[in-house]
């Protein structure tokens, strides 16, 4: 296997310091001709070998990204860290309800069941 383009790798990881997306990186190098072959290479030369068992990667619909911008402006982080603070609110939350005595599964399935009570 040939070694990647030191240029282009130089380009991705400058691109994600900024705070770009992969996806993000990869449409204007297509556009400006450089090979997905060339581009997948530089990709794999950066990406770490190892997994991180705290990253997740997310897809967002544009309307719900616009509204996290939003949200993440007015309470001045940035998007990832409101995503953050959302969960995070949503666990200690989940945490504070585990007392209830029924859980939310276990009342759907009685709600949505044949059987009568």
């Amino acid at each position: 296997m040939t070694k990647a383009n030191k240029e282009l790798v130089k380009f991705i990881r400058e691109a994600r310091k900024r705070g770009f997306d992969d996806i993000q990186i990869k449409e204007p190098l297509l556009k400006n001709n450089w090979s997905l072959a060339e581009i997948e290479k530089a990709f794999a030369y950066i990406t770490p070998k190892y997994k991180f068992k705290n990253k997740v990667d997310i897809y967002l619909d544009s309307d719900i990204l616009r509204i996290l911008e939003k949200r993440s402006k007015q309470n001045l982080f940035t998007i990832s860290e409101q995503i953050e603070d959302i969960i995070r609110r949503s666990c200690i939350t989940a945490k504070k309800n585990k007392n209830k005595t029924e859980k939310l599964d276990d009342l759907l399935v009685s709600i949505f069941s044949r059987k009568k009570k």
